[in-house]
């Protein structure tokens, strides 16, 4: 069995790319782990079948999948161990995605961005040009533009992007060190019960849908401060500092405590998916990120300029 290992947008950053970006979007690659008979173009229709796009025979046509040296790779070319294999990930089509990126800060290192609701950070699923990651790519020409931290599609606000690969280790450990100051605004409803601000701990696990995470008894290995900064009769607006950086923290958290994040189709209960429906943005905002510049010891603060959008009264 052929191990498949998409990692487009990072392939640069670790082995000699012998595809260029094309439009925003970096080659895939694909590691071949045993002897297959019956030629490379059997092999692709085989493995990627159910993939939309052009047709591997089309691909191949064009040059579009090559070998580790560039090779143009032929529909009779043979399919061997070891071999790695680079080809451009393309879709059919895509709904585009009707709310745009702003760019807070650039420099020699870093780009910061101020991204919408419902945009994915890179390329997934059926998401692959309308996504942050390549957006920012094919209009800023950055072909080693890769986000040091990450944000879910549905949240919006301020993610940093590195664009030197010389100095992104660097810029990468704050996050694994965890120095970096996180502020969150999310609206839900007014909780009852408790002074604010106060610190909610829980041990989060992966959930039995795989899209989604949960709680359990044990050791906490997640950790939120929780304000509530304003009130509008039943609803709140609320400050989150989340001190760990679990997938989902802040929406199972807030779900945990009985007031869930508006909006929110996984929490507490995973909702049928609603497609290309733009409608209910979940009222999730990474308001604010801060840090102490490991190159230079200059104290930074990026903002979002976006503000979140109470319910009509």
């Amino acid at each position: 069995m052929a191990r498949f290992v998409r990692k487009g947008h990072q392939a640069a950053a670790n082995a000699v790319v012998p595809l260029p970006v094309r439009d925003g979007v970096a080659p895939s690659y694909l590691w071949i782990t045993e002897d297959r008979p019956g030629g490379m173009l059997a092999f692709l229709e085989e493995r990627f079948g159910a993939v939309g796009g052009p047709s591997w025979a089309e691909r191949l046509a064009r040059g579009d999948v090559v070998d580790a040296k560039g090779e143009r790779l032929q529909p009779d070319s043979h399919v061997r161990h070891g071999m790695r294999i680079w080809y451009y990930r393309e879709l059919d089509a895509e709904t585009p995605i009707p709310f745009e990126e702003r760019v807070l800060f650039r420099d020699e290192h870093l780009l910061v961005v101020d991204k919408p609701h419902f945009v994915p950070m890179i390329p997934t699923g059926r998401f692959l040009r309308e996504t942050l990651l390549v957006r920012l790519k094919h209009k800023l020409g950055l072909p080693h533009l890769t986000p040091i931290h990450r944000l879910d599609r549905e949240t919006a606000g301020v993610v940093i992007f590195s664009h030197n690969l010389d100095t992104r280790g660097t810029y990468q450990s704050m996050f694994q060190k965890r120095s970096i100051r996180k502020v969150y605004e999310a609206l839900a409803p007014a909780l009852q019960g408790r002074d604010f601000p106060f610190t909610y701990r829980s041990r989060m696990v992966d959930g039995e849908k795989f899209f989604v995470m949960k709680e359990e008894e044990g050791e906490p290995n997640s950790e939120t401060l929780v304000d509530m900064i304003e009130r509008r009769g039943d609803l709140a607006r609320y400050r989150l500092h989340p001190h760990t950086g679990r997938k989902h923290q802040l929406r199972l958290h807030m779900a945990s405590l009985g007031v869930p994040i508006l909006n929110d189709a996984f929490y507490p209960v995973a909702l049928p998916c609603k497609g290309d429906d733009f409608s209910a943005p979940l009222q999730l905002l990474a308001r604010r990120i801060g840090f102490t510049d490991p190159l230079t010891g200059e104290e930074r603060t990026f903002e979002s300029v976006r503000e979140l959008a109470w319910p009509d009264a």
